[in-house]
């Protein structure tokens, strides 16, 4: 079968019927086999087909069209994901090649299952493009900007041919740092040098293919940037993406690269992963050099990285992170004082997946541990309290000189942040040592797993205050991380209750990071039983 030549990745389950279809149709464009072609294309004058230059109309328009068309039994499909709208109608898109020239395309089709079987109502073919023809323009609320590469590797390794998106807080020589706001980008010098943790991604094979855009300052866990736009969230159409690392995340969503490389202090990966199906980690803090990379909060900042799956992440991990200890937790942690501010739903989900994982040996016994409410909140104070004054340290001169240059809501949380006097600040700083010591002490031989995000992505048009609700949700649980700084994975094995993708976050001990990676891994490769051939089902 053709599902067993390339991936086949789905959100959710494939009705039943459609890959079939699909693959029937592959096989009858390969043998340029147009009565078989026009018997999967929906009859009557709705059905349309178009190309980079061609809109064709009706059944009759495009069976006319096809009678004189060019086999191609080269071409053959890299990927291919799907989105199911209902029970009888599917979107489907399949990235091409032809491999005797390197030529590639985009094939998109709305399937609609029939009385007679499943057949395409709506195409789309983005007309193969030769190695080194120029790339349609890039889309700027996801990339600043983007190359074929932007950066070639520098060495020959475990990364070799690996693209990344790189966030627009990392030095890169040759570019300047934008930081998600037009106005600091003006007054930036290029780089003269790469920060280290790109530098060694270079030398291992990877190549970058672009800048990607960040929320301003990384300041944010919306994807919401004022000046260049809301990045696209693939798995939840109307959604935001989650942020800061916003523009990393998407591109990987969209399939325009491998690796989203980008920096967590309060969520800023995991939720990103999160609200799109993505695994992704905060490394332990400290772990890999944050030399080149412009600071929000060093007390909580930390490099990460998103994929689609565990393997690339794992790539990366070994090249960036320290070995495996070999050890293994001895307890799966709970804590519902946390876990209460996510939605029931997530919640719910969250301890369901969570059990399953335990009764199936992924996960060790569980144990409760109990958290008073007023302790969480104390420490959430601090966290944000700390987060915020170093957040001024690092640019409140330059936010003072320039007026007006931020968006309503990073505006605020800046202006915020410049009331906090340095006594504050340093009875924040103490009470965040106190947590990191009793949360590491509970690391110490244990996982904790808690969902990523308080829900699911909301919609593009939210009003702020929903917004806001959702990140402070967010923020009780996702805080936890930053304050013990220890490392955290997200990856998608929850759903909300209208489908929304979800995280289920894992926290391991200072140090753990790829044993917590590996653990993850195995946990991923039996979230679900494929009911299709092909399909991964997070």
């Amino acid at each position: 079968m053709i599902t067993e030549a390339y991936p086949v990745i789905s959100p959710a389950s494939i009705p039943d019927g459609l890959l079939a279809a699909v693959e029937a149709y592959e096989a009858a464009l390969l043998a340029n086999d147009v009565t078989t072609l026009d018997t999967l294309f929906a009859p009557g004058s709705d059905t349309i087909r178009g190309d980079g230059t061609t809109l064709l109309v009706g059944h009759d328009a495009i069976t006319e069209f096809r009678v004189g068309r060019t086999p191609i039994p080269t071409r053959r499909i890299v990927e291919l994901h799907v989105r199911p709208v209902g029970a009888d109608a599917a979107l489907v898109m399949a990235s091409t090649v032809e491999p005797q020239n390197g030529a590639t395309g985009l094939q998109t089709q709305l399937w609609q299952r029939f009385p007679d079987g499943w057949k395409v109502t709506a195409a789309h073919v983005s007309l193969p493009k030769q190695p080194g023809e120029p790339r349609p323009p890039v889309d700027p609320a996801v990339w600043r900007v983007a190359g074929t590469p932007l950066v070639p590797p520098t060495g020959s390794g475990a990364l070799d041919g690996v693209t990344l998106a790189v966030k627009d807080l990392f030095a890169v020589a040759g570019q300047p740092i934008g930081a998600g706001n037009p106005t600091w980008l003006a007054e930036q010098e290029p780089q003269s040098s790469t920060a280290p943790a790109i530098a060694a991604l270079l030398a291992a094979g990877a190549e970058i293919t672009g800048i990607a855009r960040t929320d301003e300052f990384a300041y944010s866990l919306a994807g919401r940037n004022a000046h260049y736009g809301t990045a696209p969230n693939p798995a939840v159409p109307g959604g935001i993406g989650g942020g800061s690392t916003s523009g990393p995340a998407a591109a990987v969503a969209l399939g325009q690269v491998e690796i989203g490389l980008g920096t967590d202090t309060a969520g800023s990966i995991r939720v990103p992963a999160s609200y799109q199906g993505l695994v992704g980690i905060r490394t332990t803090h400290g772990v890999i050099p944050t030399d080149g990379v412009l600071p929000l909060a060093p007390s909580f900042d930390t490099v990460g990285w998103l994929a689609r799956t565990t393997g690339p992440v794992l790539r990366v991990a070994e090249v960036l992170l320290p070995a495996a200890t070999g050890s293994r937790p001895a307890r799966t942690v709970i804590l519902p004082t946390a876990e209460r501010h996510a939605s029931p739903d997530v919640a719910a989900a969250c301890a369901d997946r969570r059990t399953a994982l335990v009764v199936d040996g992924l996960l060790p016994d569980a144990e409760t541990v109990d958290l008073a409410p007023e302790m969480l909140e104390e420490w959430f104070t601090a966290f944000r309290t700390l987060q915020a004054f170093e957040a001024w340290a690092a640019h409140g001169e330059w936010i003072t000189t320039h007026p007006g240059a931020l968006g309503a809501d990073v505006g605020a949380r800046f202006a915020a942040a410049a009331e906090i006097t340095p006594a504050r600040a340093h009875v924040a700083r103490a009470t965040v040592t106190e947590a990191r010591t009793w949360l590491r002490a509970l690391l110490a031989d244990a996982v904790l797993v808690l969902p990523s995000s308080a829900g699911g992505a909301p919609p593009r048009d939210a009003s702020g205050e929903t917004i806001e609700a959702e990140r402070a949700g967010t923020l009780r649980m996702s805080c936890l991380a930053g304050l013990a700084g220890a490392p955290a994975v997200s990856v998608p094995l929850l759903r909300t209750a209208d489908g929304r993708p979800a995280g289920l976050c894992l926290v391991g001990a200072p140090g753990t990071d790829l044993d917590l990676l590996q653990m993850v891994g195995a946990i991923e490769g039996t979230r679900h039983e494929p009911r299709t051939p092909g399909c991964v089902n997070p």
